[in-house]
């Protein structure tokens, strides 16, 4: 296919001639661990370099033997999909000893290994750096001892190590996400589900526990996904007498009529003064109560005296003051089992190819560095800036530094936390700030999962601010017919896990009816509006925004938080809802291929949504291990098919038993999904045969992902935030009165950061004929999905080679939560 034009760098003029690399996997395993090494081994054949594995860790590399492997190309096929690590991983005492470093240093040389790309915590990355800064000395040790030559000392004189950061806990300093995080969350949430659904019928209080012995961030952002009402983290002990809160807390919400209430607790949690939690309370009256509790329970959680807060003692907490039927889950290891989600797949392969590079770009002055994830880039920063500053918020949280140990988990976890106190806790009517402004919230568009979490966040931010908060149903078309109504705090409980849009979404937009649309605004006295939704969206702000000569109803606040599956909106990266298509696209591919399963050799053609976005079929096709995905965005012919064709023949005749394709559903008039399907059969007749697919809507269905909703939900509470501070700075002479093009913004993801801009300003940059931006920053990974399937090509490397400092890694300013 054709390559875009591009003035930039391309990594053709880097080679690995004459390099060997060596990928292990260390610590605990998390999923997403094979997806980084299928990147590591495939992107260091494809420059040339010959690249090793090594199993079982570092046990492995001190052994020797067997267990250093020349790896091939085929020998990471089929392996994108399986979770853990399928080359092992153990905890290795020998290599702690200056006895086991000797040994491995002696296995390396012998194979010419000098480049080592480390996947796995702390720990073992800290390893790394001792094993590399004592590399030059052991080299001397094994020459005194007759083990190698005197001229490999000079041969071999630098080792090289690129580190990777593998760990369900995202415990890692200097990394907005480390590998395995997301599909933890993922066997998190679909628990959490799970007994939601099942535990309706009973006036239960369930507690749940989840891992994180030193870090909260499981729990803090699984208590984000599922609408937790208490949460207890290591990083942020309870206040003393936070058992009567959170007793208090259960209570009313269930005597307001809701049916669920979660806390979710982290393992080993203390309180602030390492004392036993021994308090009594006085039994609560039951009558009205909320009939469900889920209460979760990190694994680390803490008091303020240091002491573990267990799910027995919640457990006989409640049952205690409250009386109410409880049940403890604790999930274990099942948070690291499983299948890695879209996001982890595609974390992981952008990191090991990152990583590859670095190795190929170092040199003997280079320091060891960790390939990570800052807002949606991958940056390199130094391992032992990391490694140190991980260590600091230990010691801070030794040290009942509470609010620094936050602060040192960085900008995410902050804004996590931020957020979930902001719409977990409902103040008094009495502490609430009167603002006597309305907004409306409202839904353009397609449905997208992960909607309702950004309206149930919009809203309970809007009430602690103050606001009185209007729902819009079934969009502007609702909104001209008068389908408004005031929306309570209570009205949106338990619509975190919900899919779909549960105002209702229609496409209708507003020019049309925008003098009865101007009319609902003076009846309801509506001051500010929240629009969540797609492209619709986006052109329903223009179309008001340009209104606003003729109507002053329209002179308010205007926001819009993109939310739609196929990612099109011009002035964010990420759109609501995108991710969870990703993982339906990825979960039925693996079904499909998997289907394929000792029959013959066999391609399908997928056929996914997105209108002219190609952004489900690139991503989709990244995270599934797709051999070819056609776009619109990048023009191809039948020359191009006629390639691709002959390309899956060739790799059908050795081991590969299953081809992948996927095309967007207008990539092009005449080369349809049927038309492909037609051509591969023909073409490939004799060799492999085909079968098809067309995913259509299960692609926006479903229950929304951990991380669209609590993107959703940090987008929008944003969004709101910003509403409030432009209501004040244009309330003016008794009424509210914005007409700048600054406050007509969209609130988007870009780079690093959650930016509002101008929604005139972003008119140049959008392709209104085919609804997507000019520029989208995802095609930068089709080059790299081609070379992890072998193709010949092109990869653009000027975002890469500079390695940033930890505290410099993330702008000032920036919440950014991460992306891909």
């Amino acid at each position: 296919m054709a390559q875009p034009d591009s003035k930039k760098i391309f990594f053709e003029n880097l080679s690995g001639a004459g390099k060997a690399i060596a990928v292990l996997t260390s610590g605990g395993d998390a999923q997403g661990m094979n997806a980084a090494v299928r990147a590591v081994v495939r992107m260091g054949l494809y420059v040339g370099a010959k690249v090793y594995f090594i199993h079982e860790g570092y046990q492995g590399m001190v052994d020797g033997g067997e267990n250093i492997r020349e790896a091939t190309w085929e020998s990471v096929s089929s392996m994108l999909q399986v979770g853990g690590t399928v080359i092992g991983s153990a905890r290795c005492k020998d290599f702690r000893s200056h006895e086991g470093r000797l040994k491995a240093a002696h296995n390396l040389v012998k194979r010419g290994i000098t480049n080592l790309c480390v996947i796995g915590g702390d720990g073992s990355l800290t390893g790394a750096n001792l094993f590399r800064e004592e590399w030059s000395g052991l080299l001397s040790e094994l020459v005194q001892q007759g083990l190698i030559e005197a001229d490999a000392v000079q041969k071999y004189s630098a080792l090289h190590i690129v580190g990777m950061v593998g760990s369900i806990d995202n415990d890692f300093c200097g990394t907005d996400m480390t590998i395995g995080t997301d599909s933890a969350l993922h066997r998190i949430i679909e628990v959490v589900d799970a007994i939601m659904t099942t535990a309706q019928s009973h006036q239960r209080t369930f507690v749940l526990e989840v891992m994180g012995r030193h870090c909260g961030y499981l729990a803090l952002v699984s208590a984000l996904a599922c609408g937790a009402d208490w949460v207890l983290i290591p990083e942020m002990p309870p206040e003393d007498g936070w058992e009567e809160k959170m007793c208090q807390k259960l209570s009313a919400t269930r005597s307001r009529g809701t049916r669920l209430n979660i806390i979710i607790v982290a393992e080993g949690a203390i309180d602030r003064h390492g004392k036993s939690i021994t308090s009594s309370f006085v039994k609560d009256n039951r009558a009205g109560m909320k009939r469900l509790n889920i209460i979760i329970v990190a694994e680390g959680a803490i008091d303020r005296n240091n002491k573990p807060i267990t799910t027995d003692y919640i457990k006989n907490l409640v049952v205690k003051n409250l009386g109410f039927d409880t049940r403890v889950t604790i999930l274990g290891h099942v948070q690291r089992g499983g299948t890695p989600s879209a996001f982890d797949r595609i974390l992981a392969s952008r990191m090991g190819v990152e990583a590859v590079l670095a190795l190929l770009e170092t040199t003997a002055n280079t320091p060891a560095c960790v390939v990570s994830l800052c807002g949606n880039q991958s940056v390199r920063v130094p391992l032992m800036e990391c490694v140190q500053t991980t260590q600091e918020v230990q010691k801070a949280m030794d040290q009942k530094r509470f609010e620094e140990a936050v602060k040192l988990r960085g900008r995410s976890f902050e804004n996590n936390l931020r957020t979930y106190k902001l719409l977990a806790h409902r103040k008094p009517e009495s502490e609430l700030p009167v603002s006597n402004f309305n907004v409306a919230v409202l839904n353009v568009g397609a449905p997208a999962a992960g909607m309702n979490a950004a309206v149930r966040s919009a809203v309970r931010v809007g009430i602690s601010e103050g606001h009185k908060m209007f729902a819009v149903s079934d969009g502007f078309e609702g909104f001209y017919k008068g389908q408004i109504k005031e929306i309570k705090w209570g009205d949106v409980g338990g619509w975190t896990g919900q899919g779909g849009s549960l105002l209702g979404t229609k496409r209708t937009l507003p020019a049309k009816h925008v003098d009865k649309i101007a009319e609902q605004m003076r009846k309801y006295n509506i001051n500010a509006l929240l629009v969540i939704g797609g492209f619709e969206a986006f052109l329903s702000l223009l179309e008001l925004s340009a209104a606003r000569g003729k109507y002053d109803e329209f002179c308010v606040p205007m926001v819009m938080v993109p939310a739609t599956v196929s990612n099109n909106v011009p002035g964010s990266d990420l759109s609501i809802g995108a991710d969870t298509a990703l993982n339906a696209i990825t979960t039925t591919c693996d079904r499909i291929k998997q289907s394929a399963s000792g029959t013959k050799r066999r391609v399908f053609i997928i056929e996914t949504m997105g209108g002219y976005c190609g952004y489900l079929a690139t991503v989709g096709g990244l995270a599934a291990g797709a051999d070819a995905a056609y776009i619109y965005e990048e023009p191809f012919d039948i020359r191009d098919l006629q390639a691709n064709v002959e390309h899956l023949t060739e790799k059908m005749k050795t081991s590969i038993q299953r081809g992948l394709v996927l095309r967007n559903e207008n990539s092009n008039v005449n080369y349809t999904t049927d038309f492909i399907y037609q051509l591969y059969t023909e073409e490939g007749r004799g060799v492999f045969d085909c079968r098809k697919n067309v995913l259509g809507h299960m692609q926006q269905g479903g229950a929304p992902s951990p991380f669209d909703r609590n993107f959703g939900t940090k987008i929008s509470a944003k969004a709101m935030q910003w509403l409030s501070q432009k209501l004040v700075e244009s309330y003016r002479k008794g009424r509210v009165f914005a007409n700048t093009e600054d406050t007509c913004c969209l609130l988007g993801m870009h780079a690093r950061a959650l930016v509002f801009q101008p929604v005139v300003e972003l008119k140049d940059h959008t392709d209104f004929v085919h609804r997507i931006p000019k520029e989208q920053w995802w095609l930068k990974l089709r080059p790299l999905m081609k070379i992890l399937a072998k193709y010949k090509t092109s990869y653009d490397v000027s975002d890469s080679g500079q390695v940033e400092h930890v505290i410099h890694s993330r702008p000032k300013d920036s919440d950014a939560s991460v992306a891909m």
